[in-house]
């Protein structure tokens, strides 16, 4: 069996995403996940891009032992000496440094030549050699680079000391049958390339929705890292997700190549990225959303009931999913929802356990069905209740024609009590407005998103809002079955950011 590495950029691809940033915490929990899970090299984070990022892979260096910590840089000296620093406790360290190659970010990106560009990438990986032993190159836009020009690019950073080239599809540009003569291709005309002393990597964009196509095209051309993130999260349209190409390679293992992925810890990792960043799974998502093992047309379901390889082409059990799920009603008591959340990847105790049954019994009580999206979006609710802001009481009326809604709210502001009230263009404006009348600042709302979680009119809804304040956005995030009450909770959780 051939080895495929699995280089995993959730914590920094994938966190690019606006409104699922993490703090250092989350991240290391996501982090000792991805350990969990057999992943080969952790993307940490872009130190020199925040204070934030370069404490994160600090402190995710300390807290995970065997997989690779990787930090990335711009062909930049002083990017490539704040990585070298953030990485001072990794076990396992890589810098990944690396500039554009296509003629689009040559011209006007970086108003420069070809040739300046090789030049400036042999003294990156020159410079980050003189740090540390494992550094990757990757050739920005390497999707619309003309393939002689990307090689002698690939052959130069080899000759520097590159470990490992990556040849990104940036853009999500390119078709499978493209990408796999653009690998073969280096394989053909880079002689450290050729003999196995350099590994190629994929890094495919999913813009054109052909991310995992193109990464299996540039492995089986012999491509031997893939970049990938949970649930495929990423910039724009996303990455390519890691448990697709997992399960791809488990599932066809007649191609001879082996990950090194534990994927009966997949489920429980793709649920804790989707509850920390608040960010859901699309229901029909390949391996984790809730349809995929799902069957409703009766033909199917009598071919499943007779043996499940009629319809099924991996079991439940591959990617963790318990068969025997519990059922969870208003009867059930906090063990089973520890159970459930645990199952979901995240794990809770005493008070903070409380607080989400509390919440879950509300909710148990107006609705038939208890889904686990339903779960997960109580505990983030619970996750978003801290702050000095907290809403005490929400009462709105509102009616049809020329009757103006009213809300009076309820807040409390560090222990202290304020009340007010208003109206408004609807419930959600006028308990806004009440709102602002007790909280003085100059704050617009830029974007207001609801998303239910399944379906029917007793639903819990996900309120997300962007909220601007002192030139700067803040992402709020709020869960109920009330629309209204959402809307307030993810205000407050927006103003509860504001530096």
């Amino acid at each position: 069996m051939d080895r495929l590495y699995i280089f995993d950029t959730t914590l920094r691809d994938g966190e690019q995403v606006p409104g699922c940033q993490l703090n250092t915490i989350e991240k290391i929990q996501v982090a000792k996940q991805l350990e969990a899970l057999g992943v080969d090299v952790i993307e940490a984070g872009f130190p020199i891009s925040s204070p934030g990022d370069f404490n994160s892979v600090i402190e995710i260096s300390k807290a995970v032992t065997w997989p690779v910590i990787c930090a990335l840089t711009r062909a930049v000296e002083k990017d490539i000496d704040c990585a070298a620093e953030a990485l001072k406790y990794a076990k396992h360290k890589r810098i990944h440094t690396g500039i554009g190659t296509s003629p689009t970010h040559i011209k006007y990106k970086f108003n420069t030549t070809p040739e300046e560009i090789i030049e400036r990438a042999v003294r990156a990986v020159k410079y980050a050699k003189r740090y540390v032993e494992d550094v990757e190159f990757y050739a920005e836009d390497a999707g619309r680079t003309d393939n002689e020009y990307l090689a002698r690019v690939i052959e130069a950073v080899c000759k520097a000391g590159a470990t490992v080239c990556n040849i990104p599809d940036t853009t999500g540009y390119i078709i499978p049958n493209e990408y796999s003569e653009k690998i073969k291709y280096l394989y053909e005309h880079v002689d450290a390339v050729a003999s196995g002393r350099v590994i190629l990597s994929t890094h495919c964009h999913d813009d054109l929705g052909m991310s995992t196509a193109n990464t299996v095209a540039g492995v089986l051309a012999g491509a031997r890292q893939v970049e990938v993130t949970v649930n495929g999260i990423g910039e724009r349209a996303g990455n390519t997700s890691l448990e697709e190409i997992a399960m791809i390679f488990k599932t066809h293992a007649e191609l001879g190549i082996e990950t090194n992925i534990n994927t009966t810890k997949i489920y429980s990792a793709s649920r804790m990225v989707s509850g920390l960043m608040n960010m859901p799974v699309q229901p029909n998502k390949a391996i984790v959303g809730r349809n995929a093992f799902a069957h409703s047309s009766g033909i199917h379901q009598d071919g499943v009931l007779k043996d499940a390889s009629t319809y099924e082409i991996m079991r439940p059990k591959d990617i963790g999913i318990d068969d025997s799920a519990i059922v969870l009603t208003a009867r059930s008591g906090r063990a089973a929802l520890k159970h459930r959340l645990q199952l979901n990847g995240v794990d809770v105790d005493g008070e903070k356990l409380d607080k989400i049954y509390k919440d879950f019994l509300r909710l148990a009580d107006k609705k038939k069905d208890v889904t686990d999206d339903d779960i997960l979006v109580l505990a983030g609710a619970e996750r978003a209740t801290g702050g000095n802001v907290r809403l005490d009481f929400l009462r709105v009326s509102s009616g049809t024609g020329d009757v103006s809604s009213i809300a009076a709210i309820g807040l409390d502001i560090s222990g202290q009590k304020f009340e007010a009230c208003s109206t408004g263009n609807g419930p959600v404006d006028a308990a806004i407005k009440a709102l602002k009348q007790i909280i003085h600042k100059q704050m617009t709302l830029k974007e207001f998103t609801i998303q239910a979680i399944s379906k029917g009119s007793d639903d819990m809804a996900k309120v997300h809002q962007s909220v601007e304040h002192a030139g700067h956005i803040y992402y709020g995030f709020g869960a109920n079955t009330d629309i209204v009450q959402a809307s307030v909770e993810a205000y407050i959780d927006a103003i509860n950011k504001f530096r």
